[in-house]
């Protein structure tokens, strides 16, 4: 039984689940707190946290290639496109015809595009930045790595059940 705060035994976050699955539940209370911040941002400033990342980028790298956007945020193409359509349509980013090859796509913030690319109160972006000027070199270095770690493990594990790999 848990009993919480006030009572005698150990509160929901200090039962002894193990380590995977106290991992987890740290992993999926960022989940859970990134979509809560992300839909915060679309009432308040009309993009998700998603479509704030991409606009972030484009605007750090302005004329970039829509695959080396994808291979930067980890997502595939076809996810990447459907982001960019949403985008477009709200006239924030521009698609334009790589001139040296017609096949690839550069693309680069429209003028509200370039008034969203700020640092903003509110935002998933600025919370980071919060908690980052209070995290060691170390400390992010190494979460750098573990979550890597995770990240390449769960890759990893789809691409085996898909060819049929066995691990």
């Amino acid at each position: 039984m848990i009993d919480g705060p006030r009572g005698s035994g150990p509160t929901s976050s200090e039962l002894p689940v193990g380590d995977a699955i106290d991992f987890l539940r740290l992993v999926w209370a960022v989940d859970h707190a990134l979509q809560r911040r992300s839909k915060s941002m679309a009432a308040t400033l009309g993009i998700t946290g998603p479509q704030r990342l991409v606009i972030r980028i484009v605007g750090r790298f302005p004329s970039i290639h829509a695959r080396q956007l994808a291979d930067i945020l980890h997502l595939h193409p076809s996810s990447l496109s459907a982001l960019l359509k949403r985008l477009e349509r709200r006239g924030l980013v521009r698609r334009l015809a790589d001139e040296r090859d017609r096949r690839r796509w550069l693309l680069g913030l429209t003028r509200q595009g370039q008034a969203l690319n700020r640092e903003t109160p509110g935002t998933i972006e600025a919370a980071v930045l919060r908690m980052l000027k209070t995290t060691t070199k170390h400390d992010l270095d190494v979460t750098r790595t573990v979550l890597d770690k995770l990240a390449r493990e769960l890759d990893g594990a789809d691409r085996s059940r898909v060819i049929g790999v066995r691990r």
